[in-house]
């Protein structure tokens, strides 16, 4: 029952970020909309630079990719994030929670309190609002994932201390 809810949520985040994409602002696909009707947009892959991740909210070698950001009247943003083995975010949580739709490699997810977790291509991770957590590649192999994310008064995520490497360790 767990599990359905769970998938429910994820499609339902997963559906808002689909309409949130055809939102942003990139290169229209067509011109010329009768007055009234929206403009279809694609992102066009490689059209924001990459970026490392900041080395006081991410340990060793991290890579993010902004797929999309957040703009009204959507409050969610997505990147691809690329950890190389060993790196991991720091202890974090997010308002509205978030969903990391795992692409490539083996990683490691944990929540406060919980066991380190395995994750893999094709998983898909809910992680609830506010739930202190931290996610990243394992200690032999990176991992690339897809964070999706919803902002509150222009807020997506709240940074806490490092994960240590004993925690990391397991």
């Amino acid at each position: 029952m767990r599990q359905l809810a769970i998938l429910a949520v994820t499609t339902s985040l997963l559906a808002s970020a689909s309409t949130a994409v055809l939102a942003q602002a990139a290169t229209p696909v067509a011109s010329g909309t009768s007055q009234g009707q929206a403009e279809l947009r694609i992102a066009r892959a490689g059209s924001q630079p990459s970026a490392r991740g900041p080395a006081e909210h991410f340990t060793g070698s991290v890579r993010v990719d902004p797929l999309f950001p957040a703009t009204a009247p959507s409050r969610m943003s997505g990147g691809s994030v690329t950890f190389e083995p060993g790196a991991r975010s720091a202890w974090h949580t997010h308002p509205v929670g978030q969903v990391l739709v795992v692409t490539a490699g083996v990683g490691w997810v944990q929540r406060e309190g919980g066991p380190v977790e395995e994750m893999r291509p094709g998983d898909v991770v809910w992680i609830p609002p506010g739930l202190r957590h931290w996610h990243g590649a394992a200690a032999t192999t990176g991992v690339t994932h897809i964070a999706l994310q919803e902002q509150v008064d222009g807020q997506a995520v709240t940074w806490m201390e490092k994960v240590s490497d004993a925690q990391y360790r397991r």
